[in-house]
């Protein structure tokens, strides 16, 4: 199309680091299209935890810190060449943004034009299965550049069209928390049953409060008190806090499952709450990656451990089936101009809103 630039705005990661490692310009070359993908103009793009630990290099195993105490300045000692989603060095500059929403304006080779002007959705986690790891993926924003610019392509199949009248904010604030939610919930096969979802303010966990809701489970949020309110209306039965001594207010052996997305110091007490033959699932670690494990009450209480992040392309059609269908409802608590990423990213890093923090583009 004539009216694609060649130049476009968009935020580079320059390297591991700090805030400042985020680097607005204002002369990146649009990319084009190849056979099988689509170029999207974005309107809207939301701000995760992964886009903080990519930056930070948080994933390299040498971390075992949390990731709010160092998201502005960055991390003291990390390891460059396993510091992202698959383990193999990140590729610099990078353009964050795996939360997508925009409209496609371009087509590769082998992809039919008709879908030119279609608002659409970027599956942000795309399998890539190999023959030496069937659980293999490229991720939106890690290992290929994301949404945090005027343009990005993505391969067709990773677009989908969404039929609603949400605003390209509103639908930017889905991909990755509500496909991470119902990724966990598919995972698990969580039905109606008692849950606990720790930090269920966040995106995500927001996110699994709806979806468990549709799934007809009691759900038992842990926040801080202050959000508690606002999670009981969004559909939680309970809440607790972050701080509490869950065996004291729970008791041992009282819910069937756990969504876990914080880890830290205070994991084992999730174990303890947990019935015999019940299920934990993680898919987070914001207060740090590393827990004190007893294997006793693992395999003497019959546990079952899920760790999820790989989901089939069904989990994502699921999600926009629940939109189209009025079943969950979006939660953006604020959204900021792209050239404003770094205080964007600070605002997410303070905690204390519910839901999404979405960049707007174009």
């Amino acid at each position: 199309m004539s009216d694609i630039p060649k130049k476009m705005s968009g935020v580079y990661l320059t390297g591991h680091g700090g805030l400042e490692k985020l680097v607005y310009k204002e002369d990146i070359p649009v990319p084009t299209p190849k056979s099988g993908e689509v170029l999207i103009k974005v309107n809207g793009a939301g701000v995760n935890n992964t886009d903080i630990n990519t930056r930070l290099g948080w994933y390299s195993k040498r971390v075992t810190s949390d990731t709010n105490s160092t998201g502005e300045k960055g991390l003291v000692e990390f390891n460059g060449e396993d510091a992202s989603w698959t383990g193999a060095p990140l590729q610099f500059p990078r353009i964050q943004g795996g939360d997508i929403c925009g409209r496609i304006v371009q087509v590769g080779e082998g992809v039919e034009p008709k879908c030119i002007g279609s608002r659409v959705i970027v599956r942000s986690m795309q399998n890539s299965p190999n023959s030496n790891n069937p659980f293999a993926m490229q991720t939106v924003g890690s290992e290929i550049d994301g949404g945090f610019a005027q343009y990005c392509v993505t391969l067709a199949k990773e677009a989908y069209p969404v039929n609603c009248n949400w605003s390209d904010i509103e639908l930017a604030s889905i991909p990755i928390s509500y496909s991470t939610a119902e990724g966990m919930l598919c995972r698990a096969n969580i039905k109606n049953e008692k849950i606990l979802i720790t930090g269920a303010s966040g995106g995500v966990g927001s996110a699994a409060i709806q979806l468990a809701k549709i799934r007809g489970a009691s759900i038992i949020a842990q926040c801080s008190s202050h959000k508690a309110s606002d999670l009981k209306a969004l559909g939680a039965n309970h809440t607790v806090n972050r701080d509490d001594d869950l065996l004291k207010v729970l008791g041992k052996n009282s819910v069937d499952a756990v969504l876990d997305l914080v880890g830290g110091s205070c994991w084992p007490q999730l174990l303890d709450i947990l019935k015999p033959g019940g299920k934990y699932i993680v898919s987070g670690a914001i207060a740090g990656p590393v827990v004190d494990l007893d294997l006793r009450s693992l395999y003497l209480k019959d546990l079952t451990f899920y760790g999820a992040t790989v989901n089939d392309p069904y989990v994502f059609e699921n999600v926009i089936r629940y939109i189209e269908e009025g079943q969950i409802k979006p939660l953006v608590a604020k959204s900021f101009p792209l050239i404003d990423i770094q205080k964007a990213q600070k605002k997410f890093l303070e905690k204390k809103f519910i839901g999404k923090i979405v960049i707007k583009i174009n």
